[in-house]
């Protein structure tokens, strides 16, 4: 598509005998919070992983329309992903947990430091002026994601939920286009998933930030997502709006078992 931001084609995943994503493909559109469900085991962070560059794909291409035009994102060196504006999470969280949350989002905005090794050695003007777009990138982040009380904390004494929180702010600082979430919501309460949704929709339309997420939680996915994809052993069973969706009878076969009770996968978080 015209406004697609990234394009999956034909993505198929083989590690040895096991073929974990078969002929999977979709559009993630400009501006749009687009995520992925599916029983345990169905692709989804395998998906996430070739994305990322983690993976490289047995077959199949993605094509990511990044800010020096159109490349192909499966050719990509993995350290390349976050210069083009791909920035991700990880279900189990990936911080430094002896640094402060302020460190931990500095090092998040690295990658778009424009001062060389020579120059940080010497810490010239051109490292010094680096060093104060950095800082003011995080503090804009802190603002935007209400982290001022945990500034200078460190990250191994705060609670899950706001390490998550930090977690997400520390791949805002690298301003990506995309931001790829990877269940989000695992391991928070009731109430910290709602926060949560708050800043997913707060990312999408006050920042502009498309957004691919993997997610088990249904509630969060009816609540911020334009469009779900629903896998099931490496294969899409079905696209559409999360209402189309959570009604389609294969998509209910595979997380309940049945065709013919819709509401389980309502209530349920698969």
């Amino acid at each position: 598509m015209s406004d697609a931001l990234l394009s999956a084609k034909n993505l198929s995943m083989r590690f040895g005998g096991v073929l974990a994503v078969n002929k999977v493909s979709f559009d993630v559109r400009q501006g749009e919070v687009f995520t992925l469900i599916g029983p345990n085991g169905a692709g989804k962070t395998t998906v996430f992983n070739l994305i990322s560059r983690i993976y490289t794909p047995s077959t199949g291409e993605i094509d990511y329309r990044g800010p020096q035009g159109l490349v192909c994102l499966s050719k990509q060196a993995p350290q390349a992903v976050a210069g083009l504006g791909i920035a991700r999470t990880f279900q189990n969280i990936e911080l430094f947990e002896h640094a402060t949350v302020l460190q931990n989002l500095l090092i998040g905005h690295h990658t778009r430091r424009s001062s060389g090794l020579w120059q940080d050695l010497f810490f010239s003007s051109a490292a010094r002026a680096a060093e104060v777009q950095a800082r003011q990138k995080a503090e804009e982040v802190i603002d935007f994601l209400d982290l001022q009380h945990h500034r200078d904390a460190m990250v191994a004494g705060l609670p899950y939920g706001v390490r998550k929180v930090v977690e997400m702010a520390r791949a805002l600082c690298s301003e990506p286009r995309l931001l790829l979430l990877d269940e989000p919501s695992s391991g928070l309460n009731l109430e910290e998933t709602d926060d949560m949704a708050f800043w997913i929709q707060d990312i999408q339309h006050e920042l502009g930030i498309s957004v691919l997420m993997v997610e088990h939680d249904m509630r969060l996915v009816s609540t911020v997502s334009d469009r779900v994809l629903a896998m099931n052993q490496g294969e899409v069973l079905a696209m559409g709006t999360p209402r189309e969706v959570q009604t389609d009878a294969g998509v209910i076969e595979a997380y309940l078992g049945t065709a013919e009770d819709t509401s389980g996968l309502r209530r349920n978080t698969p």
